[in-house]
């Protein structure tokens, strides 16, 4: 999984006067929790951009100057009205224990039933994963190649390699499903099935 360093300093004092002056001044004040004893530090707001604003799954290197640690983003807290970040919550890696996390979903391949005119629905746009930090995926592959309409693609079709996928097996992560179109045509065609043949003249 890819790495984005996050540049900071550890915060001496944690109190709401501290913390107010640290969100005036553009900073974000963040804890790092995992280790012997939390790890209290703040960084610029514009540090995590690419970190909080994407889609895509990251792991974390927090330099703090003399201290590096390796995490994962565990929680944000944004502002209801104006969206900005308030408070990060990280939790540190250790190479020897899984952590669970969040990873987008990648659909891959073509569709029968959606070339067929089916509509492809996206469930599960991320999946819950568990796996040794080095064996956390950018993303779970999907891959759609088989999937006829009104067929669902459920978490046990995954491939998984070295992780393993933290949901129910009927977890369904997309669909095909009937389009209008496609059922109002194949409602006609039932219709003129159906329908008498005209008498024939004498």
């Amino acid at each position: 999984m890819k790495s984005i360093t996050i540049k900071g300093s550890e915060r001496e004092s944690v109190g709401k006067v501290a913390t107010k002056a640290l969100r005036n001044a553009g900073a974000v004040p963040c804890v790092l929790y995992g280790g012997d004893q939390p790890v209290h530090f703040a960084a610029d707001e514009r540090a995590f951009k690419s970190l909080v604003y994407t889609p895509n799954a990251h792991t974390v290197v927090i330099d703090l100057g003399e201290k590096n640690y390796n995490a994962v983003l565990q929680d944000v807290q944004v502002h209801p009205v104006s969206d900005k970040i308030l408070h990060i919550d990280f939790f540190q890696l250790n190479e020897s224990k899984e952590i669970t996390m969040e990873v987008p979903v990648k659909i891959v391949g073509t569709s029968p039933g959606v070339l067929l005119g089916g509509d492809l629905r996206l469930n599960q746009r991320r999946l819950k994963v568990r796996a040794l930090p080095k064996n956390l995926p950018d993303f779970i592959e999907a891959n759609i190649s088989e999937l006829q309409m009104g067929n669902k693609l459920y978490v046990t079709k995954v491939e998984t390699k070295n992780f393993k996928l933290i949901h129910p097996d009927n977890t369904v992560i997309c669909q095909v499903k009937i389009s209008r179109a496609a059922m109002k045509a194949a409602q006609e065609a039932a219709k003129a099935a159906k329908a008498p043949a005209g008498k024939k003249k004498k």
